[in-house]
């Protein structure tokens, strides 16, 4: 922003840019802002004209912000952070909000987060509510540029592409492990042979249901592949598969615990160990300064990260 530009700029206009890039709607932003729509796009206009850029495009039901808008996002809405504070030293009151949050996950990982963490909202957020919704891994940016869901709870696939505006906070690394029933015939070994393991018949998961399992992808690069008969999307039915099958799977060693199902799975070593894989909270930029969001972000950093 050019000098020029600061001097002539109705600086009522950044708190509309602030609502904008916190909202992802015009509707939403009006709101927020207990504007009309039609005051919000004229605002928008405006501060288009000033800063000599589009800021917002339109996305599927939404907005989102140019290249521009996103430079300008960091020291402005720092800045509009420090006002609020120094004005009103509005923090976060957990225990009076009636607010929901809405969090993606796998059912891995929701069967692992979500008793500890309804725990603590019943004595530190006994109003607010929690929504899941389905995590399919290669959604995560779309759904959180789009604002459908406040955080994501996952492993990212990868990170090369991780999108510049989603910020991410290591939780756990997930530890794998062969599974299969008590009784199957390669259950009465300690170890299993990489022959024994690759020919048996094996189910995974893909969360998207159509993505080859990152396991999969990792014994290719080894010149490798196994007798895959199998592709779900839930975890816990390529649990019942292999409880109830012939069929073996290298899932999550930590939900064996979760399921009355564990008695009758065995859990064995894996012969080929694929690179580890993390669990990790993101989250997009715009929500940094959300005194709600930054208290939801600190919780569930406090009760998962490291959770070995």
């Amino acid at each position: 922003m050019s000098p020029m530009s600061f001097r002539t700029l109705d600086l009522n206009l950044l708190k509309v840019f602030e609502a904008l890039m916190t909202e992802g709607s015009v509707t939403r932003a009006a709101n927020a802002l207990m504007m009309t729509q039609p005051a919000v796009s004229n605002a928008l206009a405006r501060l288009r004209d000033a800063l000599g850029d589009p800021l917002f495009v339109r996305s599927g039901t939404g907005i989102r912000p140019t290249q521009r808008a996103v430079a300008l996002w960091d020291p402005i809405g720092e800045a509009l952070e420090s006002v609020r504070g120094a004005l009103d030293e509005k923090v976060f009151d957990s225990e009076r909000a009636q607010t929901e949050f809405s969090l993606s996950m796998s059912d891995y990982v929701a069967s692992l987060v979500m008793p500890r963490l309804l725990n603590r909202f019943a004595k530190a957020a006994p109003n607010a509510r929690i929504r899941t919704v389905p995590n399919t891994i290669i959604g995560i940016a779309d759904q959180l540029e789009d604002n459908r869901v406040d955080c994501v709870l996952s492993v990212y696939v990868n990170e090369a592409q991780h999108p510049a505006l989603i910020r991410s906070r290591s939780l756990w690394t997930v530890d794998y492990a062969c599974f299969m029933r008590r009784d199957h015939p390669l259950a009465a070994g300690k170890r299993l042979s990489t022959r024994s393991f690759l020919n048996a018949k094996h189910v995974d998961v893909s969360l998207a249901g159509r993505t080859l399992p990152t396991y999969d992808q990792f014994l290719a690069s080894r010149g490798l592949s196994r007798n895959l008969v199998s592709i779900v999307n839930h975890y816990g039915a390529a649990y019942e598969i292999v409880r109830q099958s012939d069929l073996i799977g290298v899932l999550p060693r930590d939900l064996r615990g979760q399921s009355r199902h564990a008695p009758s799975l065995r859990a064995m070593p894996l012969p080929l160990e694929a690179p580890p894989r993390v669990v990790s909270l993101f989250w997009h930029q715009r929500n940094d300064t959300v005194p709600a969001q930054r208290w939801l972000r600190e919780t569930l950093v406090e009760l998962f990260a490291r959770m070995e």
